[in-house]
């Protein structure tokens, strides 16, 4: 073979078609004794490790699929079971943690939340019909509360678990993920407080306001939907974080999700109507919508910073 050996690897693409795949590995040139094409492209795909191919070199193959770093190395599936269950046992003891402290302050966050979103008046004083109703609510209200926190958490012990197989520049990005996702999840809340909420509980008693002369709110079935449309909420604000960590760490690109966003759309749709108990469907759809809107955003920002 001649010392200006060009060789093009389209790796996977004909195999399983993977849009990340692609962006690492795509268009790999090797050329004998170096030169500034090898440069820009070591600068343009810092994980893939040249091959330099010279006369009487038969096995062009070798190294081809990028070498891994340095820190990796091959462990048991039982260890790696191990670890992931240790990683997520922190989670939620954390979790617990915060939601011990949170506890004694429940009542007063449960009142707040209740004459928050729901109408004024004795129409919005909570009926108990179970003797553990109360303090199922306290609980489910600090369960809230520790779970937005450990959302970070979460994020930083699933960067702690793959860090041995995570280069240097996307291990910057997956750390610079964790303060950004207690963000999302505290404005994923808001939203559910200001907008969806209220939003939701107007919509309800236009079937039978006017109608019946008095609207009792159970405390159990109302604070569960309060407390589930946050959670649920603070979890769909993710989506914008994980689908750029997604595109910076190289396992997906843009244009492979704006191909695919039908397939999307409707993963969000049935997630939606799987978590949100409204028979008339006025609260999946709100949450579909919310996650479409988050999905298109995000690649609409990837598209302007040309990413």
């Amino acid at each position: 073979m001649g010392p200006n050996l060009l060789a093009v690897i389209n790796l996977f693409r004909s195999a399983i078609g993977n849009p990340g795949t692609r962006a690492r590995w795509l268009d790999v040139k090797l050329i004998a004794g170096g030169g500034p094409d090898e440069k820009a492209y070591k600068r343009r795909y810092p994980t893939v490790r040249m091959v330099h191919a010279g006369e009487g070199s038969g096995d062009v193959d070798e190294g081809l699929l990028g070498e891994g770093p340095e820190s990796d190395e091959e462990m048991p599936l039982a260890d790696h079971i191990e670890e992931m269950v240790y990683r997520l046992s922190i989670v939620l003891v954390v979790m617990a943690l915060v939601s011990g402290v949170i506890f004694p302050f429940a009542d007063r966050i449960i009142n707040f939340l209740w004459y928050s979103v729901l109408p004024g008046g004795d129409i919005a004083r909570p009926r108990v019909y179970h003797p553990l109703a109360l303090i199922l609510a306290r609980l489910k209200v600090a369960t809230l509360g520790g779970f937005v926190i450990a959302l970070p958490v979460f994020v930083y012990q699933t960067y702690l678990f793959m860090r041995p197989g995570l280069y240097r520049h996307e291990r910057k990005y997956y750390l610079a993920s964790v303060p950004a996702s207690l963000v999302l999840g505290v404005f994923g809340v808001l939203f559910a407080y200001f907008l969806i909420l209220p939003a939701i509980f107007t919509y309800f008693l236009t079937y039978s306001v006017d109608s019946v002369d008095a609207i009792a709110f159970g405390l159990t079935e109302t604070f569960d939907l309060i407390v589930l449309m946050m959670g649920l909420f603070a979890a769909v604000f993710q989506i914008p974080l994980f689908v750029m960590l997604a595109i910076m760490m190289g396992l997906t690109t843009r244009d492979w999700l704006a191909d695919k966003r039908l397939y999307f759309w409707g993963a969000f749709l049935g997630v939606a109507f799987l978590f949100s108990p409204d028979p008339t469907g006025m609260a999946p759809i709100m949450v579909a919508a919310t996650m479409i809107g988050l999905f298109e955003v995000t690649l609409l920002v990837l598209k302007w910073v040309g990413r």
